[in-house]
């Protein structure tokens, strides 16, 4: 004996109609356009607050301190983008165009240590740990620039990471009060990076808010001397 399927009645959805005057049309073009520019325009005020202060490690200004932003881990380890940041650290450490690096990431839960791998990759490569210093709580672009200031009193530094977000951290650093130099860090233009180039089009308009408004971040906490005692050659930790 053969079933039959039940007989679904799937709901209509409405006729978009198009406009049909020209006039209609040309309203419908213009408001479209602005749309667009709007959307632009946040990735716009990057470029600009930017200007002249981005570059590769070879142009990079003498600064205390380094600051290398989280890329995320794979296996307890930095993924190849992460891994690509912390070699221009490690470079700039080495050619003595900065004296401390200061690593900011994700320890949001126990089992992921972002600023941990960082600093042990450094090691690895070079920069002694006393010359590692570790911020536990950098969740996104905005609290690293603002715990960078306000925790560790960093003024000035280099800021590394690649070169699809590199200008949103240099605005965002700026307007927390870090004077910041960019390195843009050049990598296989794969489908990660690609992704990243689109994703930053979206976070440029959060950026703006965030330099706007200049909310606090998820965890403030009590002002860390791992900075200055670094630079004054005592621990880091």
């Amino acid at each position: 004996m053969r079933f039959g399927r039940p007989s679904v009645k799937w709901p209509r959805l409405p006729k978009m109609r198009l406009p049909r005057s020209r006039r209609a049309k040309r309203r419908l073009v213009q408001a479209v356009m602005a749309g667009c520019v709007l959307a632009l325009l946040p990735s716009t005020w990057t470029y600009a607050a930017t200007g002249g202060r981005v570059g590769e490690t070879g142009q990079a200004p003498d600064r205390d301190v380094a600051m290398v932003f989280g890329a995320g881990l794979w296996k307890g380890e930095p993924t190849p983008y992460l891994a690509r940041r912390l070699d221009a650290a490690a470079e700039l450490y080495r050619a003595g165009k900065v004296r401390v690096v200061l690593v900011t990431g994700d320890n949001g839960r126990e089992e992921y240590d972002e600023p941990d791998a960082m600093r042990s990759y450094l090691v690895r490569h070079g920069v002694p740990d006393q010359h590692v210093v570790s911020d536990y709580a950098g969740f996104d672009t905005w609290d690293s620039c603002v715990r960078a200031k306000k925790i560790f009193g960093v003024d000035r530094a280099v800021l590394i990471s690649q070169a699809f977000h590199i200008r949103r951290a240099v605005a965002l650093c700026d307007a927390a009060g870090v004077e910041g130099f960019g390195v843009g860090v050049d990598d296989v233009h794969d489908t990660t990076w690609y992704y990243g180039g689109v994703r930053e089009v979206f976070a440029a308009g959060k950026a703006a808010l965030d330099a706007a408004f200049q909310p606090d971040p998820h965890f403030l906490g009590e002002r860390e001397t791992g900075v200055t005692e670094a630079l004054a050659g005592g621990p880091a930790r």
